[in-house]
């Protein structure tokens, strides 16, 4: 899977603050969510949330990751017009 591939979710995941939002956004299961922020946490070798069964915050590597992955997905949208 291209990590490309997993911005969107984590961004909507990022901006929703849960997997059960996210997943609504974007019209998708929470466990599928889930299952690709994990897939994309192992593809980079870093996790990139603090799950509790309450909460759910970034990490210091998933803050940075945000930023590009938010900036990425901005410029890609901006290219379509």
């Amino acid at each position: 899977m291209s990590t490309f591939n997993s911005l969107p979710i984590f961004v909507a995941l990022v901006e929703a603050g849960s997997f059960s939002k996210a997943g609504e956004q974007l019209d998708s299961s929470k466990s599928a969510v889930s299952k690709r922020i994990s897939q994309l946490e192992d593809e980079l070798g870093v996790r990139l949330f603090n799950r509790t069964t309450r909460s759910l915050t970034l990490t210091e590597a998933g803050e940075e990751y945000y930023e590009y992955a938010s900036q990425a997905l901005s410029l890609a949208k901006e290219a379509e017009y």
